[in-house]
């Protein structure tokens, strides 16, 4: 385990290679799973605010899906996350390119410019999840099948995970904890 602040951090955060691989697995992580993505409790306000600017970057589906559950849920196992389409299909916010590519609506309004956050903390930080305790966040590599070919890719460039998560750590923790964990992994 790695302990940087008040994060703990599996060993396997450094141990393995991760670059998502787009191309392979066509944003399956988007519509796979028994719910939407997890968001944390200041996110369903972001959410309502930014929703009617990322309702133009997503489907009908994905539009029709929000009218009738909302912006955010909770979900079976009492979590806030983004609603889904039909019986826990893609995300509401997901919407596909012309390579039949899953894509996050949310993160293109971002890219765009406007709105001026990208998408869900735990979208941004996968593989990785955290769970909150009272005393710390314990944060675990979250092995999936459908991820294979990001493992492939990472392992193939050398890519450990903690570095391809660079930004997302960052966004969640800060630039001094994460020289802190570069300092803890690599010496």
């Amino acid at each position: 385990m790695i302990l940087v602040g008040n994060a703990v951090l599996s060993d396997d955060i450094k141990e393995n290679f991760f670059v998502c691989d787009l191309e392979a697995c066509k944003g399956a992580c988007c519509v796979e799973g028994d719910a939407g993505a997890p968001l944390e409790e200041e996110e369903t306000k972001i959410i309502e605010d930014i929703y009617p600017i990322v309702k133009d970057y997503i489907s009908e589906e994905g539009r029709q899906a929000i009218k009738e559950q909302g912006t955010w849920v909770i979900d079976k196992d009492g979590d806030k996350g983004t609603p889904t389409i039909g019986d826990n299909r893609e995300c509401a916010y997901a919407l596909y390119d012309d390579r039949g590519i899953l894509k996050c609506g949310i993160e293109q309004a971002y890219l765009d410019g406007k709105i001026s956050w990208k998408k869900p903390i735990s979208c941004h930080m996968y593989p990785i999840r955290v769970t909150k305790y009272d005393e710390f966040d314990a944060l675990n590599y979250d092995r999936w099948h459908i991820c294979d070919p990001a493992c492939q890719l990472g392992s193939s460039l050398k890519v450990p995970i903690y570095k391809f998560l660079k930004d997302a750590l960052i966004r969640k923790y800060g630039e001094a904890w994460y020289e802190d964990l570069l300092k803890e992994i690599e010496g």
